[in-house]
């Protein structure tokens, strides 16, 4: 039994709706998690393009005691991944602890900025001594450019997503202010207004 047009129609608007409805709380989904995919992020994906590099040899216990005992500034790019770490260990640590208020001014913001911008300086650092002695020999490697600007923009991300984060709690505690002064505006107003009927009413 086939449908009419309209009914096919009908079909389709709605088939449009719910997917725009499930996109919308998607996106809604992602950007209250983003916190904590961010971290998740800034944790894996410095490691992963690290094991990459190494090829053919992958980052295991044994390579990672091997990198940090002949650990050299200029040459080792072992610290990236665990600067990354150590980042994202502070950041979830601050934003697990930090409530409402907190959130929206003081210790989350402040401590991301923070680590973010210690680790853009170091990162930053590091690449302009790496990369002055590997231009020199000629030898630069897409994956290790890659693992900077990874670890660069994962602070950017940071620091881009406390801020949002502490835009969005201070919206939320300014509409909960709001509605408490509402409410406590109706409270001390009723029975004024009621008194005032009364007395009127007497009269």
């Amino acid at each position: 039994m086939g449908f009419s047009k309209d009914e096919k129609s009908i079909r389709l608007l709605r088939a449009v709706k719910t997917l725009f409805f499930l996109i919308t709380m998607l996106i809604s989904l992602l950007l209250f998690s983003a916190p904590v995919l961010l971290v998740i992020a800034d944790t894996l994906l410095p490691s992963a393009l690290l094991s990459a590099s190494l090829s053919p040899s992958s980052l295991s216990l044994q390579t990672l005691s091997s990198h940090l005992q002949n650990y050299d500034f200029r040459y080792s790019l072992i610290d990236i991944p665990l600067i990354s770490i150590l980042r994202s260990a502070i950041i979830i640590c601050v934003y697990c602890l930090c409530d409402g208020p907190r959130l929206s001014r003081g210790p989350y913001l402040g401590i991301t900025t923070m680590c973010s911008l210690l680790s853009l300086m170091f990162v930053s650092l590091k690449a302009s001594v790496v990369f002055a002695g590997k231009v020199r020999g000629g030898s630069v490697r897409a994956t290790e450019i890659a693992l900077f600007i990874c670890s660069l923009a994962l602070a950017v991300g940071h620091i881009v997503v406390a801020y949002r984060t502490s835009c969005r709690e201070r919206r939320k505690l300014l509409v909960y202010k709001i509605d408490i002064e509402a409410v406590s505006a109706c409270k001390n107003g009723f029975p004024r207004y009621q008194k005032i009927l009364q007395e009127q009413y007497v009269q």
